[in-house]
């Protein structure tokens, strides 16, 4: 299936590894060009040269901190420099720390509302009037299945994710008839060093092995195994592209199987 990326132009944030890496990969598959982002810069450039290389599309890779303003305008900044337009808009943020409401400080949940809503709120602010103009437009927010069913354990992301949910379905209605889609798509427990950063956290406070952690995860999850990052990408390329021009306002798990509400 042709998607119609061809020649479009998409900011894909966090992109250095994990989901965001996989996104920017199938992106390119499809032949968009692309600003990619994330706070390390010798991860990132790796991750950017590797595409470039195995793809031939135009890469511009940008180190900064989407939760300061200054990195959100650095990297919109590259994009119109380089391009002259954001075509496709993917927020994605990696996850604040897990823990019990007690264990989390005032400024943790400062912290979190700034890399995990904030930015998403930067971004979109930033590249909104440019789609609107051009009427096309495609914004997917890497969101969480803790958005339909809260996850143990991690009250931050519980929250903040939440939020980001109720801008977004928002924001879907407003922009509908500019021909500019918002969707969020919902990772569960995939293969990425998030993923095995929690599972360490899970074992510690259970008293279990990492092995264990995955296995006690892998028993709730219909599938019976963890998500590979590609099959989560597939899900939000084909939202980013021509094809799925009819679909807003959605949130759409790639979890295997694991929320069990009926939508």
């Amino acid at each position: 299936m042709d998607l119609g990326l061809r020649g479009k132009v998409a900011l894909v944030a966090a992109s250095s590894r994990g989901l965001g890496r996989a996104v920017a990969e199938e992106l390119a598959a499809e032949g968009a060009d692309f600003v990619m982002c994330a706070r390390g810069a010798d991860a990132l450039r790796e991750a950017a040269d590797a595409i470039r290389r195995d793809t031939g599309v135009h890469v511009v890779d940008v180190a900064a901190d989407l939760g300061e303003l200054a990195g959100v305008e650095a990297v919109v900044g590259a994009a119109t420099a380089a391009f002259g337009r954001v075509d496709v808009l993917v927020t994605n943020t990696g996850g604040p720390p897990a823990g019990l409401f007690e264990s989390h400080s005032r400024e943790a949940w400062q912290t979190a509302v700034r890399h995990n809503l904030e930015s998403v709120l930067d971004l979109t602010r930033a590249v909104l009037p440019g789609m609107k103009e051009r009427r096309w437009g495609r914004i997917v927010n890497v969101t969480s299945i803790a958005v339909k069913q809260p996850v143990e354990n991690l009250i931050l992301s519980n929250s903040v994710r939440a939020a980001v949910t109720g801008f977004a379905r928002t924001l879907a209605n407003e922009v509908a008839a500019d021909g500019i889609t918002v969707n969020n798509v919902l990772p569960g427990y995939t293969r990425t060093e998030r993923v095995v950063e929690l599972a360490d956290h899970t074992a510690a406070r259970r008293g279990v092995s990492r092995d264990e952690a995955f296995a006690a995860w892998e028993r709730e999850i219909p599938m019976r195994r963890l998500g590979e990052p590609r099959e989560f990408a597939a899900v939000v390329a084909f939202l980013c592209s021509e094809r799925a021009s009819y679909v807003t306002g959605t949130s759409i798990p790639v979890d295997g199987g694991w929320i069990r509400s009926l939508l």
